[in-house]
């Protein structure tokens, strides 16, 4: 599996995760009990089905490695394995620079 994957925040939720240091889920992720995350090929298309004709959205590269056992790979959508983040996401886990969406 990948040793990163990436989430996608709103501008809201990413000032939010600046400012507290750690990310506890969006709505979403609150109800289904786990931090919703997709690999690098899985992008798009969350992108196209879960936030089509949203802007000021931000993706942020995220070092699965330092969540450790938190991440679990699950089967969704198309029977593909999605990582899923079972506890908080610290901000420390962000690597690179995050990407803006307009």
């Amino acid at each position: 599996m990948p040793e990163t994957a990436f989430k996608i925040f709103t501008v809201d939720q990413w000032a939010q995760f600046q400012a507290d240091g750690i990310f506890y889920g969006a709505p979403v992720d609150l109800a289904d009990g786990y931090i919703h995350l997709s690999a690098a090929d899985q992008l798009q298309g969350t992108l196209d089905k879960h936030f089509a004709g949203q802007t000021g959205l931000v993706i942020a590269k995220v070092d699965l490695s330092v969540l450790g056992n938190l991440v679990k790979w699950e089967e969704s959508r198309g029977g593909a394995l999605f990582p899923h983040i079972y506890g908080a996401l610290p901000v420390d886990a962000v690597i690179d620079e995050p990407a803006f969406t307009s």
